[in-house]
């Protein structure tokens, strides 16, 4: 087991003296502001013990900012490494003392998520939120909004119009994406399937749209099948996976265009079906990581994480300092490709 890092090794780290280090975590003597963030930068890199009492030091001085998320599918690894990289978003925003504040939507109902969204703003500066999109959750973000509280829809839009923002990928061009694959990596044409979480999460819809709209206009041989809605549950894709390959002798590939990937990914082993089928899923994780290396997943279209959180804590400070837009935005990251050559 390794020794923890000593205020020698972070002076060495951050290229300044071990009294430089001193001073800084004593606030004995002032130190260039600068430096003293190149310190606490230093001690976040290498483990150093009192990286909390660094960061007091440094931040003294900044405005404290509390920031709302609410995510869901609190068992997901996707939605554990999300709220990972939230933290350590808040957490490294040089511009404030911030607070993360990450909760999760058990339910889908409209009623449910709007009172969840209505307590994260109640007690936060901003919010961010994973949700499908209800009038019920416009409402409520309407009411945020005229009391100074900016919210912004993560990964799938919601109240367009109303919001501040929108941070995720181009969910159309995902869904073009994983049809151009199946159409490059199928051995003949055939039958073709996608599923969605919900019709009410404007990002599968978007990819489901952008899916289908390149099968119609680049691929018209291939028949996509009626969409099935999986409500991103793992056991409801995996009976509908198994299902669908028994009815299906003439399926050459699908998309889980949502969650729920690993229900796909288990049906797949159960049945033998490794390089059978073109699968394409969303997000890079444990599970898919595996299916790719064994030819179960052909495709895993991946959100930035860490990308995107660091962006969203910039637009939801920045929206907290100088008021709402002019015009609510849309900032589309690159979502990045892995196969498994490049896992």
């Amino acid at each position: 087991m390794g020794t923890r890092p000593t205020i020698a090794d972070l002076a060495k780290a951050a290229n300044v003296s071990v009294a430089t280090v001193d001073r800084v975590l004593n606030g004995r003597h002032k130190v260039r502001e600068d430096t003293a963030r190149r310190v606490y930068q230093a001690a976040s890199d290498i483990g150093f013990h009192a990286v909390s009492l660094l960061r007091q030091r440094v931040f003294e001085g900044q405005p404290q900012y509390r920031l709302g998320f609410v995510l869901q599918k609190p068992d997901q690894p996707f939605y554990r490494a999300f709220a990972r990289e939230l933290e350590n978003a808040v957490e490294n925003y040089a511009e404030i003392r911030g607070i993360a504040q990450i909760e999760y939507s058990s339910s889908q109902t409209p009623a449910e998520r709007s009172e969840k969204l209505k307590d994260v703003g109640a007690r936060c500066h901003a919010v961010a939120m994973v949700s499908p999109d209800y009038p019920a959750i416009t409402a409520v973000v309407e009411d945020l909004k005229a009391r100074n509280i900016p919210v912004f829809s993560l990964l799938t839009d919601f109240a367009t119009g109303v919001r501040e923002g929108y941070v995720g990928v181009n969910n159309r061009k995902a869904g073009r994406t994983a049809a151009w694959m199946i159409t490059k990596a199928a051995k003949r044409p055939g039958k073709v399937a996608v599923f969605v979480g919900s019709h009410r999460f404007n990002g599968h819809e978007l990819r489901e749209i952008g899916f289908r709209s390149f099968f119609r206009e680049c691929a018209p041989e291939f028949e996509v099948l009626d969409s099935f809605v999986n409500l991103d549950s793992g056991e409801i894709t995996h009976e509908a996976t198994i299902d669908l390959i028994q009815r299906h002798p003439d399926l050459v590939g699908f998309y889980v265009a949502g969650g729920g990937m690993e229900g796909a990914i288990s049906a797949l082993r159960e049945e033998n079906a490794a390089g059978k089928y073109v699968v394409a899923v969303n997000e890079l994780t444990a599970d898919s990581r595996a299916a790719l290396a064994d030819d179960i997943v052909t495709v895993a279209i991946h959100t930035p994480l860490q990308h995107l959180c660091r962006e969203l804590v910039r637009l939801m400070v920045a929206a907290i300092e100088n008021g709402p837009a002019t015009v609510p935005g849309q900032t589309f990251l690159p979502f990045e490709m892995y196969v498994p050559e490049n896992i």
